[in-house]
């Protein structure tokens, strides 16, 4: 909120128009695109990325605006179920994706406050109905935001049936490399053959962990009061919580190390009637599933997975970092295999029709917080013409969902320090941001040296 002769002024955004952009030729003719099994278990929510960038060297937006467009109708030709409509089939009640050229949505916007002046930390309060705006019938829009500084913010909202992290990934990266005239350094692969086998076959396992719901389970599923918060992890705390992690001579990751942190913290809030706790991971499947890993790159679906680890509050609150890093690290080992993932998708072909989900995604279970690394998600890469920007990261408008969330990208300084999304409840926010080590630090507009 920026403050102006001692009086405070609200953030407003001011929307100025809003363009159907489609793609253009050469077009494939209008036809339907069956997704896979392992899209069927992400569900269909909005998934956002946004970006925020300092005022360009020439300070022309609507010359911005046109040149954002033309590239975006370019690579709508390639990526061109991302110009679909996502309907439900009215046989089976799950989504399929009509390749129709509907196009993509893109809004142009102004705000009433230099870039410097926003809350970055309480995306609460920033994103939803300002800076993200979302159309039910378009699988692929964009806002474009300038503020009163020249500064812009772009945010990317995806129908997540379009794909993953991997796949948002690419388009994004794809568009600014056409936007500044580069080479385009792959194509997508738009076939989604993750087909389950003949005659289906699973570990029983994965019916502890995954269920058939329906879109009422999801209304219906109880209700945690979640807030979204985002913040800075300087390298120093990610190396010390890798060093602690590595005693005794065990290799662990910094998000292996990261999230035995976390579950370590999550335990001293949690209330005594829970003798039990979960962390959970996404895991991408992408090289594990086939034998050439150059398919599943340019693989354009859903490849994850969800890894779960249980554990005693006891044992997690007595557990060193390193002890917690090793359960972590087992967790994520059970899954990260491609007998996992053809066993989930011959689960999931045993369930259909319907949607599916992880148990504690819908909330049953006791409490949970699923750790997601975006570590190969291109933030200072991300230059559309007019420079890299000063924060790259996730979020997600997504109003009900049974589990905290926490998603971890590169900073755009490049230093090896971190932008961490978080949708946690209010306890855990409170135990993160109290914490004496200060790893979790509320985002503010010094860390990216605005």
């Amino acid at each position: 909120m920026a403050v102006e002769g001692g009086n405070p002024t609200k953030f407003e955004v001011n929307f100025t128009g809003k363009t159907i952009v489609k793609a253009t030729g050469p077009l494939r003719a209008p036809h339907t695109l069956s997704i896979s099994n392992l899209d069927l278990l992400s569900g269909r929510f909005p998934v956002t990325y946004f970006y925020f960038y300092k005022a360009p060297p020439v300070d022309d937006f609507t010359s911005t605006i046109e040149s954002l467009k033309s590239s975006l109708s370019a690579i709508l030709t390639d990526f061109y179920p991302f110009a679909g409509r996502i309907v439900q089939n009215p046989k089976t009640s799950e989504p399929e994706i009509v390749c129709d050229n509907s196009g993509a949505v893109l809004v142009e916007a102004k705000a009433n406050i230099p870039l410097k002046e926003l809350n970055f930390y309480n995306l609460d309060q920033s994103l939803k109905g300002k800076l993200v705006t979302i159309d039910p019938d378009f699988a692929t829009q964009i806002q474009v935001t300038r503020y009163t500084c020249g500064g812009l913010s772009i945010t990317f909202t995806f129908d997540h049936t379009l794909g993953d992290a991997s796949a948002f990934s690419k388009f994004i990266l794809t568009w600014s490399e056409i936007a500044t005239k580069k080479p385009i350094s792959s194509l997508p692969d738009h076939r989604r053959g993750l087909r389950a086998r003949f005659p289906p076959t699973y570990d029983p396992s994965l019916d502890q962990t995954f269920v058939s719901c329906t879109l009422q389970d999801i209304v219906h599923m109880p209700t945690i009061n979640l807030v979204k918060r985002l913040y800075y992890v300087d390298v120093s705390n990610i190396d010390q919580l890798q060093r602690l992690a590595c005693i005794d001579a065990h290799k662990r990751t910094k998000i292996e190390a990261f999230s035995a942190y976390i579950w370590k913290i999550m335990v001293s809030i949690i209330d005594e009637t829970h003798t039990k706790c979960n962390m959970g991971w996404l895991v991408d499947g992408r090289k594990r599933i086939y034998k050439h890993p150059n398919i599943m790159d340019d693989y354009i679906g859903n490849v994850l997975s969800l890894a779960f680890g249980e554990a005693s509050v006891v044992e997690v609150k007595q557990g060193s970092i390193s002890d917690v890093a090793t359960m972590v690290h087992d967790a994520i080992s059970k899954i990260t295999n491609a007998t996992h993932f053809l066993d989930l998708i011959d689960w999931i072909e045993c369930h259909r029709p319907g949607m599916m989900l992880s148990k504690l995604v819908l909330g049953r279970g006791g409490p949970a917080v699923v750790v997601s690394s975006g570590r190969r998600f291109p933030v200072s890469e991300l230059d559309f013409g007019f420079g890299s920007p000063v924060l790259g990261t996730v979020c997600s408008t997504i109003e009900r969902i049974g589990v905290g969330y926490i998603n971890q990208r590169q900073s755009a300084k490049g230093d090896g320090s971190w932008v961490v999304s978080a949708m946690l409840w209010p306890e855990l926010v409170a135990a993160l941001e109290s914490d004496p080590e200060h790893v979790f630090q509320p985002m503010e507009a010094s860390h990216l040296q605005l």
